[in-house]
């Protein structure tokens, strides 16, 4: 097993600043761009496109926000708790109106902070192993203290998550960027949260588990 170099805490943010930036520079962009066709050009027909685009990459800027905020961020004090209806909902907004459907069947009340953090970055992983979209089947065991979390990818060519599953074999792990720092904190997430992550085929699906050592 290839021994994964750690990065300073100060590299990690900086890693995680990029990825966010990465994540929502497109929708600015875009919004940007809508309101210049919005200025310039005096068909109604232009300006109703415009408003149409502003308004959805609007939503998908706030919904990744959203998500990063507590996939990445404080989200509260030190040990603190997250309602897994807030969780729910972040994920349903990451997820949108696209080719990805969420099935959620979670537990109800409040989690730790970190196993929340975990299975949010577990479901932005299950997108990425459903290239093609489908359905996100997000499943919880045990109790709100000892969870166990089975997200099920079903779709056309599901395929194992990028990145993420070299740094849970530990082989020949990718170098960090932000493209891959989102699955080196999802690993770095499990192992803080007492859990143990595997990436198992069942048939054409993929099932991401994390269940807790023991």
């Amino acid at each position: 097993m290839t021994s994964i170099a750690q990065p300073t805490d100060l590299e990690l943010a900086a890693l995680i600043s990029s990825k966010i930036c990465h994540d929502v520079i497109g929708p600015v962009g875009a919004i940007y761009n809508g309101l210049e066709i919005f200025d310039q050009d005096n068909d109604a027909e232009s300006k109703s496109y415009a408003l149409d685009v502003i308004r959805n990459v609007t939503e998908q800027a706030s919904a990744r926000l959203q998500f990063a905020r507590f996939a990445f961020g404080a989200a509260g004090s030190a040990g603190a708790l997250i309602d897994l209806g807030t969780a729910e909902q972040i994920s349903h907004g990451l997820i949108g109106q696209g080719k990805h459907r969420l099935n959620w069947r979670g537990l109800a009340g409040h989690m730790a902070k970190d196993k929340v953090k975990l299975l949010l970055n577990l479901i932005s992983a299950a997108i990425t192993a459903l290239p093609k979209g489908g359905d996100i089947d997000v499943l919880m065991g045990g109790t709100t203290e000892a969870p166990s979390f089975l997200v099920r990818c079903r779709g056309v060519g599901a395929r194992p998550p990028q990145y993420l599953t070299e740094f849970v074999a530990g082989q020949k792990p990718p170098a960090l960027d932000a493209l891959t720092v989102q699955a080196y904190y999802t690993w770095r997430l499990a192992g803080t949260s007492g859990m143990r992550l595997e990436i198992l085929k069942d048939g054409a699906d993929i099932l991401l588990s994390a269940k807790p050592f023991g």
